[in-house]
């Protein structure tokens, strides 16, 4: 079988299936016709498709574990003078809210004696799972691994079924 480079549609196809969406679906989704569990058996056939959610399936593994870092950092290490700033405060309009930096709060409440309460992410926490990443690879990461694996199962059993006949 002669490699082509992909179509837009199949582009599409292959961002859509590494989402998650069923072949079917994928393929319906990206705007082919017609028998779509059909054609996304037949995509999934092809070496530049599976090649293409390979690369897709490598690159979401890597900006996820770049997220969940960035996120774990900001929990560990960011600023709470907002939050500690928002007790102060009588009543707060929403302008003043959206100008703050509250990423570390993990809930508000006012009890009925109109003192108001702010809980924070546990820093140690993070701390925690900062480490772990920098040990060990993200958990995300088995997300895609585990989409590669159902292309390349797909992709296989096709082969088979064309060796048989």
């Amino acid at each position: 079988m002669k490699s082509k480079k992909l179509t837009g549609r199949e582009k599409n196809f292959c961002r859509r299936y590494v989402c998650g969406i069923s072949p079917g679906e994928a393929a319906k989704n990206a705007g082919f016709d017609g028998d779509c569990e059909r054609i996304a058996q037949e995509l999934l056939s092809r070496d530049e498709v599976i090649g293409e959610i390979e690369r897709l399936c490598l690159l979401r593994r890597k900006i996820s574990n770049q997220l969940a870092v960035s996120g774990y950092e900001r929990l560990a290490f960011g600023s709470i003078a907002d939050a500690v700033s928002l007790l102060y405060m009588e009543n707060p309009t929403a302008k003043e809210l959206k100008g703050m930096d509250l990423f570390s709060v993990s809930e508000i409440r006012r009890p009925k004696d109109g003192s108001m309460e702010i809980k924070f992410f546990d820093r140690l926490k993070a701390l925690e799972k900062l480490k772990e990443n920098s040990q060990t690879e993200s958990g995300a990461a088995s997300v895609y691994e585990a989409i590669l694996a159902g292309a390349r199962a797909l992709n296989k059993s096709k082969e088979d079924e064309f060796s048989e006949s």
